[in-house]
């Protein structure tokens, strides 16, 4: 059966960076597939725009964000590396996995971010 668990979540001051994980387990699959969403309290879900990390990457300095992806297919998991983190990404962070017309989710992770 197919899992995703997320870990990495904590409070932090604003400014600070966090690593959250996603491990993906019972399936074998692109982890290109995997995207994360996050949902703050009294908001819908929303996906998080994560610019990919990979040694192909060209992207210029002016478009890069505070996020980023990378996958490590060894260990079979995603990684978002938030930086420069501010009190509005205060939210639960999900890892997502549409496949087959079946969307699966994580538990969830919290981020808190205080000023």
């Amino acid at each position: 059966q197919v899992q995703l668990v997320e870990s990495g979540g904590g409070l932090v001051q604003a400014g600070e960076s966090l690593k959250l994980s996603c491990a993906v387990s019972g399936i074998t699959v692109s982890l290109n597939s995997i995207v994360w969403y996050r949902q703050a309290p009294g908001h819908q879900r929303e996906w998080v725009p994560a610019i990919p990390v990979s040694s192909d990457s060209s992207y210029a300095d002016s478009v890069k964000g505070r996020f980023t992806i990378s996958r490590d297919n060894v260990k079979n998991t995603v990684h978002l590396q938030m930086n420069d983190l501010k009190s509005e990404d205060t939210a639960v962070y999900y890892c997502h996995l549409f496949l087959g017309g079946i969307g699966y989710w994580g538990e969830g992770v919290q981020v808190t971010v205080s000023t």
